[in-house]
């Protein structure tokens, strides 16, 4: 048999590697900013001091595993408190499609975390192997020393920047400096050089030698963001009607008949993912816009009209073609799909902000000891042992007196006093379980009913809060 008869077929195409070229332009100083900005905060917030009190951590931002806390400079959310972490997930998402319904891809293009961090990557490859011409010729030039010392230096650079990437997210789960001086003193725990060597590997692998792989086929939004635009998104496209035919003479005969594309390739040279926008909406494109820019400068150069790469709606394609204006941008943006999914990100914000300004700083969670349900005391009275969780959710110590509230005549004591009876100190910003009893006499209609409502209080000794929680009281039956 022949040997091309024996050959299977290539299930995955080996990658073309894509050298962007430089481009300046409105969306390109947009996403420089994104870049600073955004790389900036995750850097520098875990090194910002706030002061909270002798008793709590100074660091702005931080994520306390071991005291089970989240700090956010004045905002300190506790682990009964997670609805706020599970809100902000649920606004972040919201926020997600509102932006995809109204400008597509526009998180892809400019704040995804893959396309910062490659952006930098590139913009350091860029600045030490060249611009595109000179990076492709040196990715098809021999191995010379040259070639080798162009390629450590940039593979060192980004190893750094990844290493920093990952050094960076461990200082938020630990108080930075200390931190900072155990890892180099190799005296940190184990766990966090092993997460920096996990996200200094991915960072490097993804962001210098992945790339647009990662957008294409690991992430699943490209095939979600269908389900979230419609004819009226805005989003990259090419005007085909105002382009077509393309060519490049311009002074030959029947040029008068081209349109105002002149198959420069800027577009495609400059696109992150290798993409031809010309082609049609695809897969692949992020809308990262830096092929309008592209685009837009050439035409600034030949004299022709800015915009034949632009964001455009679907709806307004018949409009132009007709000669038409498009509609206002904001009769896109602003629309049934768009404003529902405002309504709902402004509701549910809105609720957390209410949440976290009514919140009380006193917490109580009341459990009751099932084994034994009660307990029958020498004179005839009835019993029961409680657990109390009291949260003292501010920097000081605070002093608490323990009550009920009930139909019946029932009396509580607490196992661990504080100075007075039935009083009972909690440490700052600290949960402490407490035994309590409570008990009733054997002539209280409480005492032969098989249970009765009650709620146990804690005041703070000086009036200034209280909290309560409902249970039962276990009686014979």
């Amino acid at each position: 048999m022949a040997e091309n008869q024996t050959q299977s077929p290539k299930l995955y195409a080996p990658r073309e590697p894509i050298f962007p070229r430089r481009v300046s332009g409105t969306f390109r100083t947009l996403k420089w900013w994104i870049l600073g900005i955004t790389l900036g905060i995750y850097y520098l917030f875990p090194w910002i001091r706030w002061d909270r009190g002798p008793n709590l951590p100074d660091q702005a931002v931080l994520v306390d595993m071991a005291g089970r806390r989240f700090y956010f400079f004045w905002i300190e959310i506790w682990p009964h408190e997670f609805y706020f972490v599970a809100g902000l997930l649920i606004m972040a998402g919201l926020g997600l499609f509102l932006f995809t319904s109204a400008l597509g891809r526009v998180w892809c293009g400019y704040a995804c975390p893959q396309t910062v961090w490659t952006d930098l990557f590139i913009l350091v490859e860029r600045w030490i192997e060249g611009d595109r011409n000179a990076r492709v010729r040196l990715w098809n030039a021999p191995w010379t020393g040259k070639k080798i010392r162009l390629r450590v230096t940039k593979w060192v650079v980004w190893f750094l920047i990844a290493l920093a990437t990952g050094g960076a997210w461990v200082f938020y789960f630990a108080d930075a400096p200390t931190l900072a001086r155990d890892l180099v003193t190799l005296n940190a725990a184990p766990i966090a050089y092993s997460t920096i060597l996990v996200l200094t590997a991915t960072t490097l692998i993804f962001g210098g030698f992945m790339r647009e792989q990662v957008c294409i086929y690991m992430c699943p939004w490209p095939r979600i963001q269908g389900a979230m635009m419609d004819d009226d998104t805005l989003t990259v496209a090419y005007r085909d009607w105002r382009g077509e035919p393309r060519g490049k003479h311009r002074k030959a005969e029947g040029a008068d008949q081209l349109g105002d594309c002149i198959d420069c390739m800027a577009c495609v040279n400059v696109c992150p993912v290798g993409i031809d926008i010309r082609d049609g909406q695809q897969l692949e494109c992020i809308t990262c816009a830096l092929c309008i820019d592209a685009c837009d400068d050439i035409m600034a150069k030949i004299g022709k009209e800015r915009g034949l790469i632009d964001y455009l709606a679907l709806s307004d394609e018949g409009r132009e073609r007709e000669g038409n204006p498009p509609r206002p941008i904001w009769q896109h943006v602003f629309r049934l799909r768009t404003i529902i999914y405002t309504g709902l990100w402004s509701l549910i914000g809105v609720a957390l902000i209410w949440a976290l300004f009514v919140r009380s700083d006193i917490g109580l969670s009341v459990e009751p000891v099932r084994n034994p349900q009660f307990v029958t005391l020498s004179d005839g009275s009835i019993r029961n042992t409680y657990t109390l969780r009291i949260r003292n959710l501010t920097a000081d110590d605070r002093e608490f007196r323990v009550a009920l509230t009930s139909e019946d005549i029932l009396r509580i004591d607490v196992g661990t006093q504080g100075p007075e009876a039935n009083h009972i100190i909690v440490p700052a910003n600290e949960t402490l379980n407490a035994r309590v009893f409570v008990t009733a006499r054997p002539n209280d209609p409480a005492a032969a009913r098989e249970t009765t409502d009650l709620r146990i209080w804690v005041e703070d000794a000086y009036g200034e809060g209280r909290a309560g929680a409902a249970t039962i009281f276990n009686g014979k039956g």
